[in-house]
């Protein structure tokens, strides 16, 4: 059976918003109601999300994995692998970068990634070999001068000589937002370097970069494969060109 994800996805984000946006910026929405698969804590509006993905997915009988609840094996060749709130803390304190992020892959392989910003309405879209758009439009990663650079960097005290190569350093707390950014060339670069990076987060940015024309690695700078895990966590460098991915590459070589 063959499915319309660009439909399947643009409904679920829609069906999202509508029962989280009026909880943005409120104490309601950070509440503690548990802990996910991975050990960490569970906020109310993590939950309202996810319940949302659940109810709509599971009568596709595909299998899902998502950060909150796990993974779920119902045989399919299809497995969508969903963070239904990306930037759960930014959206309960307030600050307005968050998203919904789904990457659907047939066996192990890719077949569609799409990212939903709730408030600015946009709406990222990859298939492999089809390129990148955004609201319909094809994006492409910029070609920053060098020196120049824009990134983002997750780091505790690793690899800071890079700060020195760049021009600018944002950190916007929403992996699955700044990978998008990454292909519209508004980010040249985002790396997490934690081991903290779990395949809900990124596995629809990853498509989004590569087929923008963007390069996204493990630390070692090998090929970034997303693993259909909700628990897995690693490394992720993704980057608008070969020399920005260099510089990264070389600083972690060298790191003390």
């Amino acid at each position: 059976m063959e499915f319309e994800w660009d439909r399947i996805a643009l409904q679920l984000a829609k069906e999202i918003e509508e029962k989280i946006i009026p909880l943005f910026g409120t104490k309601k929405a950070g509440e503690s109601v548990g802990t996910n698969v991975s050990g960490d804590v569970t906020k109310y509006v993590d939950r309202v999300a996810e319940d949302v993905i659940l109810k709509e997915l599971s009568p596709l009988g595909i299998n899902i994995v998502s950060e909150e609840v796990g993974e779920i094996d119902s045989g399919s060749d299809y497995t969508a692998v969903i963070d239904p709130l990306d930037g759960s803390y930014n959206f309960y304190t307030g600050i307005p970068i968050f998203a919904f992020s789904i990457g659907v892959f047939k066996g192990k392989k890719p077949v569609y990634g799409a990212i939903y910003e709730f408030l600015t309405k946009n709406f990222y879209e990859a298939k492999p070999g089809e390129g990148a758009y955004l609201n319909g439009r094809p994006i492409k990663v910029n070609d920053p001068e060098p020196g120049k650079e824009s990134l983002s960097f997750y780091t505790r005290g690793r690899c800071m000589e890079v700060v020195k190569k760049v021009k600018r350093i944002r950190v916007l707390g929403a992996i699955a937002v700044e990978l998008a950014y990454v292909a519209r060339g508004s980010l040249d670069g985002v790396f997490d370097i934690r081991n903290y990076v779990r395949p809900t987060d990124v596995a629809a940015g990853v498509l989004l970069v590569k087929e923008a024309g963007g390069i996204v690695t493990d630390e070692s700078g090998r090929d970034f494969r997303v693993e259909l895990s909700a628990t897995e966590k690693t490394n992720i460098i993704a980057v608008a060109n070969e020399r920005l991915l260099n510089i990264i590459l070389e600083a972690i070589k060298n790191e003390p």
